[in-house]
């Protein structure tokens, strides 16, 4: 029993708390058959050696690392500027609980170099396992998965390509434990925004074979790691990436001054800071020519997006998680939520658009590599992330507006992913560069066209095509205002048709084609003048399927 006396009100039934458990506590992986679904699919033969590191791995993020959120949530890092002779110190000091989950996430670190060479030798795919680590991570802590993984590949990618032997090596130790270890940080932002790079006016000037970088970055996370990609106005007006280090060649501090860390809605666990660059040493992240290197960032930039798409993901796990263990034990009018028939209807939704997030975000860190696949993917995965905790507060009622709970600080934290890495309309832009500069739209609706088998799902993927002809004719301010439902379509049709792919992999004994039947009707299917109203029922073993196969507890 809790540590709390027991008042006479206490002692009905209907206040024993202790059917109240949540998602924490529990183990992630064990409760989660989608994922395993998943993972039997992508690992293989080298699932029966995988599946002891993901037990443990779900018990890690359910127990520690989720407790360890909510303790940093409440007490963030903070900022020691000045030591006790006055010197700008610039210190980001985080909190003993974020310092104890991130030291057993590196314990347990499915992206370390290590465990990667150790999963190939035992025929299992790394980067499934990697994309189920952040996914598991990001259900507890997106602020932590942000800080262990900004930037990172960035770093280490174009370090090798273009950095000085000597920087080269410092970088190889910073990251000895892989990318995903919290040295990196990425500092694009400016105070006139972050996506227009004419406005950019952080400068940088050659001396030797370094350059000195001088500037102010308004929004720049993970202030606290020892590796920066700060983009940088060349002398000849280029706007290049730049590698800028806390300490120069010669050990002494580098011109880098933390002005004030960011008192953010959420993700807390993350220090996001105001970052002032003075004649500091950096290193050109690219070769020589106008412009050159923005273009490999950008290839960089994408893989970011699917860690933000992951993130939005992870937290709609997490919300629908909440709701289904709140909805058991929660009753009302004399029967528990869950057999509510608008609560199931609310439920059952969620679970399907969950699953169709899961589908694409894990397409994008394992399927083939499509040009359109990251922005569409961020575009949808990152507003589900917020849509999914607004309805687990909604599914608490006024308990999940409360602090105690965990749900409030769930739709805090997913309200920074649509704008992390680009916001919708940034992604949007973004497909219509493919689109035009790289006809990138004709793998992808090949791609879609072999994944679907649903007579629905391949006329949608037609009708694609025929929006997409008919988008390209339009006069250019009138298709620029026309992405965003174009771009949407294109979600809608990806997820369908990879959801129809996952029924015909026989792992879940016809559920996931229950799945993927539901999400084409809500998304594709023509439902009439009535809006499917008249729609025959469907009996209510469907939903127990949906919820057994979702959640396990």
């Amino acid at each position: 029993m809790g540590r709390y006396l027991i008042e006479p009100f206490d002692r009905s039934d209907r206040y024993a708390t202790e059917r109240y458990q949540g998602a924490a506590g529990r183990n992630w992986w064990t409760c989660d058959p989608t994922l395993r679904l998943l993972m039997r699919r992508h690992l293989g033969a080298g699932f029966a050696w995988a599946e002891p590191h993901l037990e443990r791995l779900g018990a890690l993020t359910g127990g520690l690392v989720a407790e360890c959120a909510e303790e940093t949530d409440r007490n963030p890092p903070r900022l020691e500027k000045y030591d006790k002779w006055g010197r700008d110190v610039s210190q980001v000091v985080m909190p003993p609980s974020f310092q104890a989950a991130r030291q057993a996430l590196m314990e347990d670190n499915f992206t370390s170099p290590s465990f990667a060479e150790e999963a190939r030798a035992h025929g299992a795919n790394p980067a499934a396992l990697a994309a189920a680590w952040t996914y598991l991570l990001d259900q507890a802590d997106i602020g932590m998965g942000c800080a262990l993984g900004t930037g990172g590949d960035m770093v280490v990618s174009l370090a090798e390509k273009y950095a000085p032997q000597d920087v080269r090596d410092r970088v190889r130790e910073i990251f000895a434990n892989g990318f995903y270890s919290g040295e990196a940080a990425q500092m694009f932002t400016e105070r006139t925004g972050g996506s227009d790079l004419a406005a950019l006016e952080a400068t940088a000037v050659p001396a030797g074979d370094a350059w000195l970088l001088t500037g102010f970055k308004w929004f720049a996370s993970n202030a606290n790691g020892s590796a920066f990609v700060v983009l940088a106005r060349r002398t000849d007006g280029a706007v290049s990436p730049f590698l800028v280090l806390w300490e120069r060649r010669d050990g002494t501090r580098n011109g880098v001054r933390i002005r004030r860390l960011k008192d953010k809605l959420g993700t807390r666990s993350v220090a996001s800071a105001e970052v002032e660059f003075a004649d500091a040493e950096a290193f050109p992240l690219s070769g020589e020519g106008s412009g050159s290197g923005l273009g490999t960032m950008m290839k960089l930039t994408n893989a970011s997006r699917l860690g933000v798409a992951m993130m939005g993901a992870g937290v709609a796990r997490r919300a629908l998680v909440e709701s289904i263990c709140y909805a058991r034990a929660r009753e009302a009018f004399g029967r528990p939520l869950i057999d509510q028939p608008l609560m199931r209807r609310k439920l059952g939704e969620l679970i399907v658009e969950v699953e169709a997030a899961q589908a694409l975000v894990f397409d994008g860190h394992v399927g083939p590599r499509l040009r359109l696949a990251p922005a569409l993917i961020k575009l949808r995965a990152a507003r589900l992330g917020v849509t999914a905790a607004s309805d687990a507060i909604e599914v608490h009622g006024g308990n999940g507006y409360i602090e105690q709970w965990p749900v409030a600080r769930l739709l805090r934290d997913a309200q920074v992913n649509p704008i992390w890495e680009g916001g919708d309309n940034i992604l949007c832009l973004d497909v219509r560069r493919a689109m035009v500069k790289e006809q990138a739209h004709l793998p992808f609706l090949d791609r879609l066209r072999d994944l679907a088998t649903s007579d629905l799902v391949h006329a949608r993927v037609d009708d694609l095509a025929k929006a997409v002809s008919a988008w390209g004719a339009l006069e250019p301010s009138v298709a620029e205002e026309r992405l965003y439902p174009l771009a949407q379509f294109m979600a809608d049709v990806y997820a369908a048709a990879l959801l129809e792919d996952q029924a015909t992999w026989g792992l879940d004994d016809g559920r996931k084609a229950l799945v993927a039947r539901l999400y084409a009707e809500a998304h594709l299917a023509d439902h009439g003048p009535l809006r499917g109203i008249d729609r025959p029922a469907e009996g209510s073993e469907l939903f127990d399927d949906l919820v057994s196969g979702a959640v396990t507890l």
